[in-house]
């Protein structure tokens, strides 16, 4: 029987290789450098590779369901690996780079990512939110492995694409390692199909949807301009790549503390989340002094890890936790979209207008206003979930704990009546 506890862990190092992505802004000055790719190109690099990790895993949702996920993990680490060793040999050429990591690599993100949360969710089904965001804290945390990782090898005079090969060779091995660590649970029983496309234009899945293209789009504007972004602010190189670090701890923090109020909040979490992002993003437009700066990007860091525990947790309670593979990928649609506006917005307009505070303006009305929108249709929620006495997954442990019961209830009842109607039969 498989050990839960490696199947977390191994899915937990998944998400950490993968979440390197975050870690993107960190080598803008490194290709604009050697190779003349500008923030804007350097930003559209990172927007593509997220808007393909969304729509390709609506597909790598299917093939989880139909494949399971080790195959579906294991396809992730091959495309994962093969971009970064493609992007090595493009020779700096922008055509070359937003194919291999933009579409090689967001194609390879999409198939791992989807696993160990799939997975989690049914060995873990009574701490789902805790369990997602202990998940996905890696994805959030991965940055700053990388982006420490990445600076001692570029400033000990490893050329950027050569970095890429290296990294790119580690991390596909240790993928296909973890990939083949995960596995489901043995069914106990056969769960009714949802009612597809009935939820996917449900109320609560489009609050759903806005939520995440809002928090996504304003934290991705953020974290794919934010090393440049520090240095207009007034940070050193140095500092704006510790700015990188910081942002990737909130955000692994954030996700881990956001699964455990989800435990707690349930749904409530969407609006207050949102709230506090565009409060804190807002606070970026101040001239504030380096350490009170560096705080409030670990603290957008930790409200953007909400993003990916409390909007996958709502849709698990909500709609039931095997409906998950095939209505998250849909979800994450919008972080696709977020990922093609968001960033490159942010770098145009810094390139065009010489700051970022028009598209700091534009993100903090955006996440604002799908905040109050999530407010007002906050009981749709409430009333979703009266719509039956239990979520399906839970239905499979309810029925499996009443069979349990009943069968001891007639055992020990059996037993008495036995006893008494012949005090010296003995009962096993």
């Amino acid at each position: 029987m498989s050990n839960r506890w490696i199947i977390l862990a191994a899915g937990v190092v998944m998400q950490t290789i993968l979440g390197g992505i975050y870690a993107w802004s960190t080598f803008t000055p490194w290709l604009e450098l050697s190779h003349g790719i500008s923030k804007g190109q350097s930003a559209s690099i990172f927007g593509l590779t997220i808007a393909v990790f969304a729509l390709v895993m609506n597909l790598a949702g299917r093939v989880l369901t139909k494949r399971g996920p080790r195959f579906t993990a294991s396809i992730g680490a091959v495309l994962f690996m093969c971009g970064y060793l493609f992007a090595s040999f493009s020779n700096g050429s922008f055509p070359l780079l937003m194919l291999s990591l933009g579409l090689v690599v967001g194609a390879g993100i999409a198939f791992g990512y989807v696993c160990p949360l799939s997975v989690g969710m049914k060995w873990f089904p009574e701490r789902k939110g805790l369990v997602t965001g202990v998940a996905v804290a890696g994805f959030g945390g991965g940055a700053v492995i990388l982006s420490s990782v990445s600076q001692h090898f570029i400033l000990g005079g490893m050329e950027v694409l050569e970095f890429f090969r290296l990294y790119g060779l580690l991390t596909g091995i240790a993928l296909l390692v973890s990939a083949s660590f995960l596995a489901d649970p043995a069914p106990r029983k056969r769960i009714p199909k949802g009612k597809g496309k009935e939820e996917v234009y449900s109320v609560p899945f489009a609050i759903i949807m806005l939520g995440m293209f809002a928090g996504t789009f304003a934290g991705l504007l953020i974290v794919g301009n934010l090393a440049p972004l520090g240095i207009k602010a007034g940070l050193s190189e140095g500092q704006a790549v510790s700015a990188v670090a910081i942002f990737a701890i909130g955000n692994a923090i954030g996700r881990v503390v956001w699964g455990q109020m989800f435990d707690y909040l349930s749904y409530r979490c969407i609006p207050l989340s949102l709230g506090c992002f565009s409060i804190f993003s807002l606070l970026l437009l101040l001239p504030l002094p380096v350490w009170m700066l560096l705080l409030t990007i670990g603290l957008l860091g930790f409200c953007f890890g909400a993003n990916f525990v409390v909007y996958a947790s709502t849709i698990s309670n909500v709609f039931g936790v095997e409906s998950f593979p095939r209505l998250y990928p849909i979800c994450f649609l919008a972080y696709g979209v977020a990922g093609i506006v968001g960033p490159g917005i942010g770098g145009y307009l810094a390139d065009y207008t010489g700051s970022y505070n028009t598209a700091l303006y534009i993100s903090a009305a955006i996440v604002f206003l799908a905040g109050v929108l999530a407010t007002i249709k906050l009981d749709t929620f409430e009333l979703k979930q009266l719509e039956g006495d239990v979520t399906p997954d839970e239905e499979v442990l309810i029925s499996e704990d009443l069979k349990y019961n009943i069968c001891s209830d007639t055992y020990k009842g059996l037993k008495a009546s036995t006893s008494k109607a012949y005090p010296r039969a003995s009962f096993q």
